[in-house]
Formats: structure tokens, sequence, C-alpha cells
């Protein structure tokens, strides 16, 4: 049974016990957030002993969560690669990853993963459906519907926590694309290949036909169905345009079928929107789907900053999540120009944490507002080693007050040395 029809049964599980606990709320109140769809609970499981692992509880009232996205492509495909990227990502702080591999042995490189790795592991099925595809000497037009939803149990079986499955492409959306009013198009993987499979075959796109079939699978093994936003603007130019609009009121239909079966479901979102649209497309989507919980991809909010996309998708970030978003999905600053580095992982998932967090001060949540004022507190008694346990990233706090030492015990910085405000404040008194 899963975890939303326990909690509409009206069982506290361990797991929601857990996150409660983890969270500083009430588990009774959390079990009735499950039961209306307004949280999930994400777990892995392990393929061999059945037990859960990489817990993640994501919606309305919890601390903002955060991916990365790891993954190799067909250029670079190195698993040990990949595996120091998802250190990279664990050690910065990240909540989750999704693995996006399209090179190599995808589920080899799934399982080990989820093998070194307590996150919760998150997964695009349609990738490893369109690469086994390529691997027989055939098209993305080639691909059956049953090899889709064989793509999708087998990421189940392997026990992932949540899986991207891009079921909001429909054919009602064909006409809408070829208008060519987009600047950038399609610019989702996962939509690219069904917009081109619905436009060889002129048939609906095989997920949302078969989305019983979908959630039947995603109920076996409670997996959590991440409905992905295949359509998000690519651009600033294309955000909140009828094709946008038109997949978010689809998603929210899907999201409703989901829950009246029983299956936890998250709605994905944008992509690049310029900042005056970021809140009120966040409540749209809230409302249209009931409350159920966000996830973002930055929102990026200039498209002109290549390079330095950690900081323009986390200033986006920050305003989704004070606005609603409960999930944000890093942007690393090699977005549109390469393959991410490990620097790059690590870059990209502390830029999305600030972000998160500054949201979380925003929505009032209690432990980022005690922990912002305690490192306030450190700073005013100039307790350095106090600011360094505490911070976000303590190797690069302690790497600028290194770089540049004061000549007295340490005291203070060289930014102010014995003019630093704390200090002549304390003298004087």
């Amino acid at each position: 049974m899963t975890q939303l029809l326990k909690a509409r049964e009206g069982t506290i599980t361990e797991e929601m016990r857990h996150i409660a606990q983890d969270e500083g709320c009430d588990a009774e109140a959390l079990r009735k957030k499950v039961a209306e769809g307004k949280v999930v609970i994400c777990t892995n499981r392990h393929r061999n002993t059945g037990k859960t692992y990489g817990l993640l509880g994501v919606g309305q009232g919890l601390r903002t969560k955060v991916n990365a996205n790891i993954g190799t492509s067909q250029d670079y495909h190195l698993i040990e690669e990949e595996l120091d990227k998802l250190r990279a990502a664990e050690k910065a702080g990240a909540d989750a990853v999704m693995d996006l591999s399209t090179g190599g042995d995808l589920r080899e490189i799934r399982r080990r993963v989820m093998e070194e790795t307590t996150l919760s592991v998150g997964s695009v099925p349609i990738y490893e459906a369109v690469v086994e595809a390529a691997k027989g000497g055939n098209a993305i037009k080639d691909m059956k519907a049953g090899n889709m939803l064989e793509a999708v149990r087998r990421h189940c079986e392997d026990g992932v926590g949540f899986v991207t499955v891009h079921c909001g492409a429909t054919r009602g959306l064909l006409k809408l694309i070829n208008d060519g009013k987009r600047v950038c198009g399609v610019v989702s993987r996962g939509g690219v290949f069904l917009i081109e499979w619905m436009a060889f075959h002129k048939r609906e796109n095989p997920l949302y036909e078969n989305f019983d079939e979908l959630l039947d699978i995603l109920k076996e093994y409670d997996v959590t169905l991440s409905l992905g936003d295949a359509m998000r603007p690519g651009a600033l130019a294309d955000a909140f345009d009828s094709i946008q609009v038109h997949e978010l009121n689809v998603l929210a239909e899907l999201c409703v079928r989901a829950r009246e079966k029983g299956v936890q479901t998250i709605i994905e979102g944008p992509g690049h929107v310029p900042i005056n649209q970021i809140a009120s497309q966040v409540q749209l989507q809230k409302e249209l789907c009931h409350g159920a919980p966000f996830y973002v991809l930055g929102p990026i909010v200039t498209d002109v900053a290549p390079g330095y996309d950690h900081i323009t998708s986390a200033i986006g970030g920050a305003i989704a999540a004070s606005a609603g978003a409960d999930f944000l999905c890093y942007v690393t600053p090699s977005e549109h120009l390469s393959l991410p580095t490990v620097q790059d992982v690590w870059d990209g998932v502390m830029a999305t944490r600030i972000a998160a967090h500054a949201a979380d001060i925003a929505k009032g949540v209690n432990r980022a507002m005690e922990w912002d004022r305690t490192m306030s507190q450190m700073r005013r008694d100039r307790n350095w080693e106090g600011q360094f346990a505490i911070c976000i990233d303590r190797e690069r706090a302690e790497s600028f007050r290194a770089t540049r030492p004061t000549s007295d015990n340490g005291d203070v910085c060289s930014m102010c040395g014995t003019f630093c405000v704390f200090k002549v404040t304390d003298d004087a008194g």
C-alpha cells in the first residue's frame, strides 16, 4: 500500500514519523497533508533487500528541497565520474539526485548511483526507452508504447524514489507547437521525443493514452510520479504562452487521476521565466493542481548569462519557492554549454541551497529563521569558529578568511581590521 493510501486510512507510517521529526512538525498534521496530496514521501527501495532509504518529504509546510541532476551523455559516460558528481552533490547538501544518463550502460549506472548514496534518487525512463531503441538500430519513431512502459517498470524495479514522466504532452499541443511562434520551441528532451513520435504516428502520446497502466506500475512499487513539463519554456519570450498553459491544465487533470488511484504526485514547472511572472505561475499551478507539490527547474530569469546560470536560476528559485514552490532543481554554471563537471555540480547545489534557504525564511520556516539568527549572533560576537561550523559552505568561508589574514590575533577580518564595527562597539563599552 502506498504512503498516500496509508495516510488516507489514518496510519502514520514510520516514514512520516521520521520526516516529522526531521522537519520539526507534528506527525498527525503531516499525515493529513500526505492524505490530501499536498506532501509526498519518496523513498528508494533496495532492489535486493527491499529495505527503504533515501527518505524525502516534499510539500506544504516542509523545508524547500534541492535536487541535483547528474548523468552521462553519449560523449562522456564514465560511471566513476558520475559517482564523483554524486558525492559532490551529497557533500554540498542536496536532498535528492536525478540520474539523467543517456550514454553507456544506463541500468548499471542507475544501480551504481543508488548503491552509492543515501539520497532519494529520481530518473526519467523515456531516456532509456529511446537509447534502447537506438541501440537496436531504430529511430525514436520506432518505439512502441510497451517500450515506454517497460522502461518505467525497470526503473521502479530498481527502486528509484520518483520518476519524471511526460504525460502532458498530448496531440492537442501539436498544432500550437507547429504555429512557429515560440523562439526555442520544445526544449525538454522527453518532450521532443514524444512530439516526434506523435507527429510521425499521428497518434496520442502513449504515456497519456495508457496513463492508468502507468499508474498501476507506480502504485505497485509506491514510486512517486513527477509529472514532467515537456512544454516548459526554454526562453523568456516563450514563458506563460498557450502551449505551457495548455499542458499545465492537462497535468492538473492527470494529478487528480493519480491521486484517486493512490499514487503520490509532484507537478514539474518551468523553465525560463521573467521575474515578474514567477509568483503568478506558482500560484496558478498550486490552484489548478489542488496544492500538489511543485518542482521547478530554476526558474532561469534571463537568457543572456551562459556560464552563470547557477546564479540566474538561484534568483528565480528563491522567488518561486517563496511563492510556494516546494522542490528546486539546480542549474549548474555549464547549463546550455556542456556536461557539468564535479565543480559545476558543487556550485549548482550551493547556489540552489542558498535560494531554498532564503525562501524558507520568507515562508516562516522556524528552523531556517533560527539558523540565520544563530549565524548573526556568531558574527556579532566575532566567533569565527562558530560561523565556520554552521555556515552553508565551511571550506569556502575558511579559504576566504585564510587568503587575507589580519596582523592581529585574528579577532577581526581584513576588511575593516581594528575599525570593525563590533570591535569598536565592544571596546567602547
